[in-house]
């Protein structure tokens, strides 16, 4: 795997490459292989007039089948073998199969003409969802183990700062992929003894330094042809979508700096208010047994009210489905609900559990309080408590607060405030329609993993708690 400095090479690594494109058209063609199989009989068995089993109509339905998985796959990280951990990865294809099986049903209607057969076609896809997600499980899990038999971890130095943090713990936490064999402070070396120390590792990790020490050493990993990975500052992520200015022959960068063009605005609205007519419509009647079930068990009211902070710090009222007793918070002060909480209902813990305690959300939605994706709207109280300990905390008020978002989907676990708000500012500085739409689906994949919004959870118990003390 390695040279003789005991370093990857330019050929191990383009091995690696070769090896997931290898595996992305190995499941590719068999989970398409099963769409064709699945539709060539079902085209057989109504083939009355000859239409439906025509091969301008089967060679467009693979066609178009194969480009939609493949969009699906690559923009879901369905493919990312080697890159993502094993159940990211299958929640990936599955994720993928369900929406590209839906929108074919949809597609095939459309193919034949055949708008009959909407109900047969369900089922047909339906137990072909299930096969093609076996054979994802099946292929994908011993692809993982051999990829990781093949490429051993990265070899990477460290080189820290003073801030305290656990980014080493969480990289050494992927095993398969890193490891850091050595850590250094910025402070313990010049520029020659970096380089010195640089030159016999993968990977240079420059965890939160100075920011002309980072820049000297980005120079030297360029110079020895090292990767780097580095903690942005709000600063990196701002540059980060700044444009190229050629009018002079000196490079020149532009921060615009502006937020959101009106004219963008205006096209995230429109999909909010679409995205969201549709959601309210599809589960109205999980909403109205939700209510009923509330109402029966203690006779409280229906709806939590709590005020929240969205754009330019405008204040409104979330809507939630209550999941607590009434007046869990009858002494004002805010009180966050920790595992195990007493003064979570039954029917609460369900919701709580399933998320459905967030669908009236779709009301703060159409009434414009809200957007589908955006930071995620926090409590007055916090809002203010963060902004005392991090002052860029407010530069998430650039965009409306959203019910789903970037620091949601990608946080972890143990996603701290500061990392949140990084998070945040690169969906602010980077936002489009599409990363809207993929945020969307990746919040289908961890819609049930609790983990990733405890541990911000728990930080924000032990925060509230100083704070009242």
């Amino acid at each position: 795997m390695y040279n003789e400095d005991g370093v990857y090479s330019d050929n191990r690594i383009m091995t690696k490459y070769m090896y997931r494109g290898i595996c992305a058209c190995f499941i590719t063609f068999v989970c398409v292989f099963i769409f064709f199989l699945t539709w060539y009989q079902f085209a057989s068995d109504h083939n009355n007039t000859g239409y439906l089993l025509g091969k301008g109509n089967l060679g467009m339905s693979v066609i178009i089948y194969s480009s939609l998985f493949i969009l699906a796959f690559y923009g879901l990280g369905g493919y990312k073998i080697g890159v993502n951990r094993k159940t990211g990865i299958l929640s990936s294809q599955i994720v993928a199969i369900i929406v590209v099986n839906i929108i074919e049903v949809f597609v095939s209607m459309a193919i034949t003409g055949q708008f009959r057969f909407v109900f047969l076609l369900l089922g047909e896809y339906a137990v072909m969802s299930i096969l093609q997600i076996a054979a994802c499980v099946a292929f994908t899990l011993p692809m993982s183990w051999l990829y990781q038999s093949l490429f051993p971890p990265l070899q990477i130095i460290e080189i820290y700062g003073d801030h305290s943090n656990h980014l080493f713990e969480k990289i050494n936490g992927r095993a398969d992929k890193y490891h850091i064999a050595r850590s250094i402070k910025y402070t313990e070396h010049d520029e020659e003894s970096f380089r010195q120390e640089i030159n016999g590792f993968d990977a240079v990790l420059i965890n939160d330094i100075p920011s002309k020490i980072k820049n000297s050493i980005l120079k030297i990993c360029f110079e020895l042809d090292k990767r780097v990975y580095f903690t942005p500052k709000l600063s990196d992520i701002i540059v980060r979508s700044s444009d190229n200015i050629n009018l002079f022959d000196t490079p020149l960068y532009l921060c615009r700096n502006i937020g959101m063009p009106w004219y963008k605005r205006a096209i995230k609205r429109a999909f909010d208010v679409v995205l969201s007519l549709i959601a309210f419509i599809i589960t109205l009647p999980v909403m109205l047994l939700t209510a009923i079930a509330i109402k029966c068990e203690d006779r409280g009211p229906v709806f939590f009210r709590q005020e929240r902070v969205t754009m330019n710090g405008k204040r409104f009222d979330i809507l939630k489905f209550r999941s607590m007793i009434v007046d869990a918070e009858k002494d004002g002060k805010p009180h966050p609900a920790g595992v195990n909480d007493n003064r979570i209902t039954k029917v609460g813990s369900f919701i709580r559990r399933t998320r459905i305690d967030e669908l009236p959300q779709v009301i703060n939605i159409l009434k414009g309080d809200m957007s589908i994706v955006g930071p995620r709207p926090e409590r007055l109280e916090h809002n203010e408590m963060y902004s005392q300990e991090i002052p860029e905390f407010p530069f998430r008020l650039k965009v409306k607060g959203g019910l789903t978002g970037y620091a949601q989907v990608y946080g972890k676990y143990n996603t701290s405030a500061l990392d949140k708000l990084k998070l945040d500012m690169m969906y602010i500085m980077n936002w489009s329609i599409l990363l809207d739409v993929q945020i969307i689906f990746e919040t289908m994949k961890v819609l049930f993993k609790r983990e990733s919004t405890e541990g911000f959870l728990e930080e924000k118990i032990v925060a509230v708690k100083k704070r009242s003390n």
